[in-house]
Parts: structure tokens; C-alpha cells; sequence
């Protein structure tokens, strides 16, 4: 069965939603100065031979705003939880008390900052880009209907939602960045 032309840009609308999704999870990753237990999504911490997010090996929270607690609910897996913290190369130094592993958050340099806000840009590019390459392939599908028999005018009419659709998307994404990078520039 053949999707319909409505069904594929459903389709690819709902691959730039994803993409905005994306967008917002590498941007909670990001370090504005603050502790924020998101800072450790997507780290990986070999449990039994097998890599396994922290979150699920460990209670992970932040105490105040320049400390992460990380509470494993094995005592083995400090050494595992330490080691892999190391390894994601996060510039972060935790240290292990026997019960818990804690990570002070050090106060950002000025040219630190500016190196984040150059990667918040960067983060920011790339979906723009992935916003991009999904618009195309809803406006060539648009263009092959018309080819086939679908009305010219609707057509068009189509192709201006798509590009009014990603100018809201792009628009979103500035939103974005531009909230992160205040957020980092701020002491």
C-alpha cells in the first residue's frame, strides 16, 4: 500500500518533531554552570558486562546547584559509575565517599563559555539542517503528485505549508539556542 500525499508529510512532520525533540535533549546536555542530573543522560556504565544507562544503575540528583549525587543501588557499581564518568571525558572529577559519587561542578571560564555557546550553535545548525533535508523530501513528493496528476495549484498551496512549516520550525530552534545561550553567558 502506497502512503497517500497527506500521510507523508504526516509522516515526515512528525521526523522534524523529532528532530526538535533531539534538539532539546543535546541542549539539556550542555553545562550552563549549574549541577543538573541530565548532564549524565546517555552515559553508560558497564554493569555486568553490559553497558547500561546510569539511571537505571543508580540514583542520580542534584543537591544544590554545584553538586550531582549519584547513589548506585549496589555498592560494586561505584567503581563502574567512577570509571565511566571518566571515560565520557565530560571534564567533570567525581570522587567516591563509600556510598555515594559525587561531582562538583567547577565555575566556567570565560572562554569555556564561549566554547559551550559554539557547540549550543553548532547543535543548533544541524537540526536546522536535518529541518532542511526533511523539507525536501516533502516538497520532491509534493512535486512528484503534481507530476502524476495531482492539481497544480494544490501543489503549490502544499509547498508553501511545507516552507511555512519549517520557517516555524527554524524560528523554534533559534528560540532555543538563543534561551541556552543566555543561560550559559549568564554568571
Amino acid at each position: 500500500m502506497e502512503l497517500t500525499l497527506e500521510d507523508f508529510i504526516k509522516q515526515e512532520r512528525t521526523a522534524m518533531n523529532d528532530s526538535m525533540e533531539h534538539l532539546k535533549k543535546e541542549l539539556s546536555k550542555i553545562r550552563a554552570g549549574k549541577a543538573n542530573p541530565s548532564m549524565l543522560d546517555g552515559l553508560m556504565v558497564d554493569y555486568y558486562g553490559t553497558p547500561t544507562p546510569i539511571s537505571q544503575v543508580a540514583n542520580v540528583n542534584s543537591p544544590d546547584s554545584k553538586t550531582i549525587a549519584i547513589q548506585p543501588w549496589e555498592k560494586g557499581m561505584l567503581a563502574n559509575i567512577e570509571q565511566a564518568i571518566f571515560k565520557a571525558n565530560l571534564g567533570l572529577t567525581p570522587m567516591n565517599d563509600g556510598e555515594f559519587v559525587r561531582i562538583t561542578i567547577p565555575p566556567l571560564t570565560e572562554e569555556r563559555r564561549k566554547n559551550l555557546v559554539k557547540q549550543v550553535k553548532a547543535v543548533g545548525e544541524e537540526t536546522k539542517i536535518a529541518l532542511r533535508l526533511t523539507r525536501q523530501k516533502m516538497m520532491d513528493a509534493v512535486k512528484k503528485e503534481v507530476k502524476n496528476g495531482y492539481p497544480e495549484d494544490e501543489g503549490k498551496k502544499k509547498e508553501e505549508q511545507i516552507q511555512n512549516l519549517l520557517k516555524g520550525y527554524g524560528t523554534e530552534v533559534d528560540k532555543l539556542t538563543d534561551a541556552k545561550e543566555k543561560d550559559i553567558m549568564s554568571i
